[in-house]
């Protein structure tokens, strides 16, 4: 496509009157009611995933996983969502939210909502999940179902590796109520004083840095069987070895999350860094949000825990024992391959196929594969270690190679990518890196990687104030035959290797010189200026985004509305923002064909009569998280087709640098978009949006014949086309 069809499309000229006229928001053909609560989308998302932890068909350890990943997604929508709409109604900043809901009102909703999805997730856990696990000989079990052996063997454990760690706080005159951090599990014990009665209280925090359940030693050697104990009920068995010479009148487990959402206030002058540690030292001292206590707690004991802590009865949560099922994280060490899913082994793209492919160490150049063409990646399916990991290790051992930039939003303690990055800077080379230090419970890591890359000689940059940059690009120079040609990779998805593995992106490579010379301004601005221009293969946020899409989205109505082909697909993790959905319910009603693939929050409503009618929205959850964002219009029998970082919500449209990239290959234009096919077939498993909101889980076919999965699918398309694609050379 030339650029002159991509200015023409409105992704250039920004002073396209037309364009103009195009974002004056006019909402009088349109319901008042017409978004979702997000907050509540967000719970019927993570229901989702409790629904794979429910499911019979789901192997038994992959649904102990999902029961871990739906107890700790929630524990970060407290910390963050709840604390956040908390914050502000206290502040008196909240307002009614995005249909009109009373602040006050919207907790409540929470409030009854997150009770029903807790205790649905503990009677998952104790009635289904639990049971299956014993019967396939993995167990956690209770000290009364202990031999005496085995006590001893844990009481020895106890004893050597616990004990010396517990730090029993009382409570009286002398010692005031301790602090309890966010997301420590503890046990409250009343005791009652030998020599005086004295009833007194005290608080031991279960240590997090001991596992959270501790493997039981079989007496029998040759067993297969794998149980484990609560490392809190050890405890609590032994309390007469913290407590000697006490007598132990109640103890019982609670948890309790505070606020833990960050508000930087950005100064040009400050040291961001500073500002950083300084929110996160605060952090830990947030007010407490969300209480758990066990359902045999006393009335005594719950009493205090809610004068001292200054917790409402609605914020309290009464559940069964165990708390805290992340716990079942740690099931996932347990070596049964026949539990799990079947392993999906990532393919090389074929384009980075090494040419001696016999050879075991054999590597393909990258560059010369990205000169003959653009390639796209669809991680994990394709590996990333043969793709974006080869392309930064070979660009930082070129000798050809005088720069490379690239951003970090998040990446993994040992990472190959920062490693590379050192690896060039350190060899001479020119490396610019944009560590987005305020990626939301990665600071820390952040902070530490970026002071690390400063000393290897990297340029370290942190973006615009007040902005995080999200966006996902990296940039090669290199020199050849006396000029400088620019290799790009645009992604979806972070440079993270260990996310890779389990995190569903695309990524295009291309050394296309219009994208080379976009990235590199975005890069200059992001370094040095605020960003003020527009791009030819870039749709980028805070600026031009939003309004590239709607434009896109309206030339589509226009086309429907002239009898021409149309239709609007997109894929992202969250649809939150009202303007891109006015603009998808006005295409709707035009006609145009609406599919949106989503995973998470979607406040677009599909039972509005005349206004949803073309609109289907479909949700895909299963071995891997689906993280990619893709954007795809007919235009009229020329399709066009964009990736990127950018979730449709006001956080990413404008507090955000966000990028899509245009691909403009036929091909693999026709394989994105089969993927859309395979997820909105109703051959496939999938979950689909209905009236209010409601998801319904479209899995069996009507003889109990499960459907297709999307993943599987798609794992084996790729191979297949792979094969396919090598054969005809």
């Amino acid at each position: 496509m030339s650029d002159t069809t991509i200015v023409d499309a409105g992704l250039g000229d920004s002073e396209d009157d037309d364009f103009d006229e195009l974002i004056e928001v006019d909402e009088s053909d349109l319901p008042d009611h017409r978004f979702l609560d997000r907050e509540l989308s967000w719970l019927a998302f993570n229901q989702r995933v409790l629904e794979l932890a429910e499911d019979p068909l789901v192997p038994l350890l992959e649904r102990a996983n999902f029961l871990a990943i739906f107890a700790s997604n929630l524990d970060e929508f407290f910390m963050v969502r709840v604390a956040g709409l908390k914050r502000r109604i206290v502040t008196g900043l909240a307002v009614p939210n995005n249909i009109g809901t009373a602040p006050q009102k919207v907790l409540e909703h929470i409030a009854r909502e997150a009770h029903a999805l807790q205790e649905r997730h503990a009677a998952a856990w104790n009635d289904s999940l639990r049971p299956a696990l014993a019967d396939e000989g993995i167990e956690i079990v209770s000290w009364d179902e202990l031999t005496e052996l085995e006590r001893a063997g844990l009481y020895e454990y106890f004893q050597q590796q616990v004990f010396p760690v517990l730090m029993p706080l009382a409570v009286d005159p002398a010692h005031p109520f301790p602090y309890i951090s966010g997301l420590s599990l503890n046990l409250a014990v009343r005791i009652r004083h030998s020599r005086t009665g004295r009833e007194e209280f005290a608080r031991i925090k279960v240590p997090p840095m001991l596992p959270r359940v501790v493997r039981i030693a079989e007496e029998d050697p040759s067993s297969d069987r794998v149980r484990y104990l609560p490392l809190e009920e050890l405890i609590a068995e032994n309390l007469g070895e913290v407590f000697p010479g006490m007598e132990i009148l109640q103890h019982h487990t609670f948890r309790l999350t505070r606020n833990e959402d960050m508000v930087i206030e950005e100064d040009e002058s400050e040291n961001l860094i500073q500002a950083l540690e300084s929110e996160l030292l605060r952090r830990r001292f947030g007010p407490p949000i969300r209480l758990e206590i066990t359902e045999d707690m006393d009335e005594v004991t719950l009493g205090l825990l809610l004068d001292e802590l200054d917790v409402s009865e609605q914020e309290v949560y009464r559940l069964p024992t165990p708390l805290d099922l992340r716990a079942l994280f740690q099931l996932g060490r347990i070596d049964r391959p026949e539990l799990r899913y079947a392993k999906h082994v990532p393919v090389t793209p074929l384009a980075f196929q090494p040419a001696d492919s016999d050879s075991k160490h054999a590597k393909a150049d990258v560059f010369q594969a990205i000169r003959k063409g653009d390639v796209v990646v669809h991680h994990p399916y394709e590996s990333f270690t043969t793709s974006v990991q080869a392309f930064l290790e070979q660009a930082a051992r070129d000798p050809q190679v005088l720069a490379i930039k690239q951003t970090l939003y998040r990446t993994s303690g040992d990472s190959p990518i920062v490693q590379a990055l050192i690896d060039a800077a350190e060899s001479g080379k020119q490396v610019l890196a944009l560590v987005e230090v305020k990626a939301r419970f990665d600071e820390a890591n952040n902070i530490e990687w970026a002071r690390i890359l400063e000393k290897s000689g990297v340029h370290v940059v942190y973006g615009l104030v007040g902005l995080k940059t999200h966006c996902k690009i990296a940039s090669v120079v290199r020199e050849e035959n006396g000029q400088l040609r620019h290799y790009t990779h645009v992604g979806t998805g972070n440079y993270n290797p260990k996310t890779s593995r389990i995190y569903e992106d695309v990524g295009l490579f291309t050394c296309d010189p219009v994208v080379g010379r976009d990235v590199t301004r975005l890069f200059n601005e992001l370094s040095g200026y605020a960003i003020e221009k527009k791009f030819s293969r870039l749709l980028t946020a805070p600026l031009h985004l939003r309004k590239g899409l709607l434009k896109l989205i309206d030339r589509e109505r226009r086309h429907a509305a002239a009898g021409k082909a149309a239709q609007v697909r997109i894929k992202v993790n969250s649809m939150v923002d009202e303007e891109i959905i006015d603009a998808l319910y006005r295409a709707s009603m035009a006609g145009v064909k609406v599919d949106v693939w989503v995973r998470g929050i979607c406040s677009l409503r599909v039972d509005l009569p005349g206004v949803s009618d073309n609109i289907r929205v479909r949700s895909v959850l299963g071995r891997y998280l689906e993280h990619a964002r893709v954007f795809a219009f007919e235009n009229d029998g020329s399709p066009e087709l964009f990736i990127g970082s950018a979730d449709m919500m006001h956080r990413n449209l404008d507090r955000r640098v966000e990028a899509l990239v245009q691909v403009t290959n036929t091909q693999h234009i026709t394989d994105l978009t089969a993927f859309f096919d395979l997820a909105m077939d109703d051959g496939s498993a999938t979950w689909h949006l209905g009236e209010s909101g409601t998801w319904t889980r479209r899995h069996l076919d009507d003889d109990g014949t499960p459907l297709l999965d999307v993943q599987d699918r798609t794992m084996t398309l790729i191979q297949r086309r792979r094969r396919a694609r090598r054969a005809r050379g």
